[in-house]
């Protein structure tokens, strides 16, 4: 492959990279299963896909399958630091495919690169927090005939999408993979909660029994990452603005109170609501010495990393991926992650296990957007129902799981409205 198709870290990676991709695939049994029918179907022959994703193991296997089902794919950074470079140099040298992302790039780069991704012209793209799709309504607006549709893989993503097709600015319809139950349910949950707490720890090394713990929100995420924290001896604290929610966290045994009462007592703040300056200045001046920021959103705005700049008299890398932030007042103030996705910049993201079925719903979104894209308006869709069962089903195969079926008798009983008590 002429290095014109790419840009990487080192090519010379590459083996380690697919070693750990193998290690990985075990971990991943649907995506597996799901590529063994792509292979012999080749739904996606003739297809160009542009993807925005974080560059790791177990997206590597997703490109894998993609590849297998005939796509012809393009793969960029959706993160400037979440990038495995080794995995990066084993899709350009093993599979030919063409990737830019390279750890710790600069914005320059990164958005340089999301260009050169969306120079296939792709028919669908597959984004994490939709850059590429903000791209392609920018400066990339010549492309939009071509496009068919598009997968979205976050939160965040689908939060701007929906407002995007809110204003009637979505020019093509996009499937909101992160609101599949097999996707935030078991991705969101059990695989953000892990892999924020281990970023965390391998960030800072402290431990974590005793200490209290602030979570900004309680979506999926954030139980997750509360359900964590409290299973690693934490006394965690959590933070709302939605009564449902906050009352939710009540009744699962946390306490809720607002954040700037929140902030005068935690030693580790963590957030992961989608929207900016959850940890804003006004709390930072009444943090104790030595509180520990977070942020696992997807973009690195839920810190107000500028006002505490401009706050600090002093800033120190104190461990890889720990910035220490000396404040005049002689307090400091300890940012893992420079406030990016802390379980991508500071560990390995999701375990393979969990995004094994995020990524079987990228897989069979995208081709069930092949299918019925030419139906479909610019707006953000949910995967279907029928989508998310088989990926449950699936799983639990791979898990050597059986279940129930109802019995003709017991579905005649719930199809009928007039049988009850005596009947």
């Amino acid at each position: 492959m002429s290095s014109r198709q790419y840009d990487i870290k080192d090519t010379n990676l590459a083996e380690r990279g697919r070693f750990r991709m193998q290690w990985a695939a075990r971990e991943m049994p649907v995506l597996d299963l799901i590529e063994s029918r792509l292979k012999v179907e080749q739904p996606f022959k003739g297809i160009r896909m542009a993807a925005a994703m974080h560059v790791t193991t177990e997206t590597a296997n997703l490109m894998r399958v993609l590849l297998a089902g005939g796509a012809e794919v393009a793969l960029c950074a959706s993160n400037p630091l979440s990038t495995q470079d080794d995995v990066a140099a084993a899709l350009v040298s093993y599979y030919e495919m063409p990737v830019y992302a390279i750890k710790g790039e600069s914005n320059e780069q990164y958005h340089n690169h999301m260009q050169s991704v969306l120079d296939i012209e792709p028919h669908i793209t597959m984004d994490d927090g939709m850059d590429l799709v903000a791209a392609l309504h920018t400066s990339r607006s010549g492309l939009l005939d071509t496009v068919v549709g598009g997968t979205e893989e976050t939160t965040t993503g689908v939060i701007r999408l929906k407002a995007m097709a809110a204003e009637g600015a979505l020019k093509f319809p996009v499937v909101a993979v992160n609101d599949a139950m097999t996707k935030h349910f078991f991705d969101n949950r059990y695989g953000t909660g892990q892999s924020t707490i281990d970023g965390i720890v391998r960030a800072t090394n402290i431990l974590l029994a005793g200490k209290n713990f602030v979570v900004g929100g309680y979506g999926w995420c954030s139980k997750g990452i509360a359900m964590r924290a409290k299973g690693m001896g934490a006394n965690v604290i959590v933070t709302e603005i939605d009564p449902l929610r906050a009352l939710e966290a009540v009744m699962d045994g946390f306490r809720v109170m607002p954040m700037m009462e929140a902030a005068k007592v935690g030693h580790i703040f963590c957030s992961a609501t989608g929207d900016i300056h959850v940890f804003d200045t006004h709390h930072m001046a009444v943090m104790r010495d030595g509180a520990i920021l977070a942020n696992s959103g997807h973009f690195d705005v839920e810190i107000n990393m500028k006002g505490l700049k401009e706050m600090a008299v002093e800033i120190t890398r104190v461990r890889d991926f720990l910035d220490e932030y000396a404040l005049e007042d002689g307090r400091c103030i300890y940012i893992a992650g420079e406030g990016r996705l802390v379980n991508l910049a500071a560990a390995e993201g999701h375990p393979s296990a969990v995004m094994d079925m995020s990524f079987a719903n990228q897989a069979l979104a995208a081709e069930y957007m092949l299918k019925h894209g030419d139906e479909l308006t610019g707006q953000v869709y949910d995967v279907p129902e029928e989508i998310d069962r088989e990926i449950a089903a699936l799983k639990l195969k791979a898990m050597g799981i059986d279940i129930d079926i109802l019995t003709p008798e017991q579905e005649a009983y719930l199809n009928e409205w007039a049988l009850g008590t005596g009947h």
